[in-house]
């Protein structure tokens, strides 16, 4: 009997609650927060628990939806420079006071750490309300990369501060974890993320999509799927493969994503094949259609695109932190480089670019570890977390928890 089995036998299941959620990203926002978001609050809901989702109005024709199980509350918000069609959120903490006041929730869970969510977090301080946080960008780490690295410090003290005023701040990795502990974070819990591998699969491989790129049955295509941005160290994919076809002809680099470094790029590598945003079954025959995955960042917090790339049978090259560290055996179902070591980064794609059916096998091995990535056993995590903090008695971020699990 699995271990998941077992849990729905002995475990009972939590009560269901009435959960405030506030995020200044949600579907049909495209970025790792927004996608993770979406699949809890669905899977929350159809574990029978309320959410109230409250977020910035995504623009003019934006209508929130008001049923049995969700309750949107769209508020105003000011789009975020140089992240087109994200907006961040305005402070709302005396309008939220009134909507908890006239229907208190169980638990306020604040997913972002803009004003919306400091605004929140005021809030449900005022009423006592116990509060969960998340903790998914890492922007002292952006910092360096927009030309404001002096802002490091002021930022950690920042997220600290805010993260710290909370019961209980999530991570999805253990190396996160030792990380903030050691930047004097408070009250961490691990719960990870999951991966749809119904949707992220080996079956989705396209062969009219890889004629259109203008390549054989037998070329390797290497590819990146993200935002095409300075802090995701774009320069490493393009060193990595051009070692790769130099010792491997046929091969091509497919770039899925956008963001404000795509027209220089383009420009710069006119080989490369540029496919723009793609979403859903589309991003998934993307994926599926390539063979390595290049994924050279040094600023994510876990990384969906490197679990929905394992899913979809691709030969992962990342460094040796957040999902990758958590999930990938090197030279077993990934190549992992030490973290900001680039010629290692670009010799692990090399050695794959050399032996292309190894590559392919450990594609497939990738494939089957992802089959273990549940998002079901990462939302009962979930659950128990947030069943844990509403339990104590008095929990405003400064007593320790401990949740089994």
């Amino acid at each position: 009997m699995n271990d998941d089995l077992l849990l729905q036998i002995f475990v009972p299941r939590p009560q269901p609650l009435r959960i405030a959620l506030v995020t200044e990203t949600y579907p049909p926002e495209i970025n790792g927060v927004a996608m993770t978001l979406g699949r809890q609050v669905a899977d929350l809901q159809s574990r029978g628990h309320q959410i109230q989702l409250i977020r910035p109005r995504q623009g003019t024709m934006d209508k929130a939806t008001h049923n049995a199980q969700l309750e949107e509350v769209l508020k105003m918000g000011l789009p975020i420079p140089r992240y087109a069609g994200l907006k961040i959120g305005l402070p709302a903490k005396a309008a939220l006071v009134r909507l908890w006041q006239l229907k208190r929730p169980d638990l306020v869970h604040i997913a972002t750490e803009g004003p919306l969510g400091w605004s929140a977090l005021a809030a449900a301080q005022k009423l006592r309300l116990p509060v969960s946080t998340d903790f998914h960008t890492n922007f002292h780490s952006y910092s360096k990369h927009y030309g404001a690295g002096w802002l490091r410090r002021p930022i950690l003290a920042y997220l600290r501060k805010f993260h710290n005023k909370a019961c209980v701040t999530l991570v999805p990795t253990e190396g996160m974890r030792r990380e903030l502990e050691r930047h004097g974070y408070r009250n961490i819990e691990v719960v990870s993320r999951g991966v749809d591998t119904g949707l992220f699969n080996p079956a989705c491989r396209d062969d009219v999509l890889r004629l259109s790129w203008g390549v054989r049955p037998e070329t390797q295509v290497a590819i990146y799927v993200g935002r095409i941005a300075a802090e995701k160290n774009l320069a490493l994919v393009f060193k990595a493969y051009d070692a790769m076809r130099a010792v491997n002809p046929d091969s091509r680099l497919v770039i899925v994503g956008d963001g404000p470094e795509r027209a220089s790029l383009q420009t710069q590598y006119p080989d490369a094949i540029f496919c723009g945003m793609r979403s859903g079954e589309d991003l998934a025959r993307h994926y599926a259609s390539a063979d390595v995955f290049l994924f050279p960042s040094l600023t994510e917090t876990f990384g969906n695109v490197t679990t929905e790339a394992m899913a979809s049978g691709l030969a992962v090259v990342a460094y040796q932190y957040a999902a990758a560290e958590a999930l990938i055996r090197h030279r077993e179902n990934g190549m992992l480089a030490s973290y900001n070591e680039a010629e290692q980064f670009v010799a692990a794609a090399t050695e794959l670019a050399l032996d292309p059916v190894r590559a392919k096998q450990i594609g497939l091995n990738s494939h089957e570890t992802a089959l273990s990535i549940s998002w079901a056993a990462v939302h009962d995590r979930f659950e128990r977390v947030l069943q844990a903090i509403i339990d104590k008695e008095d929990c405003r971020g400064e007593a320790e928890l401990a949740v089994d699990g």
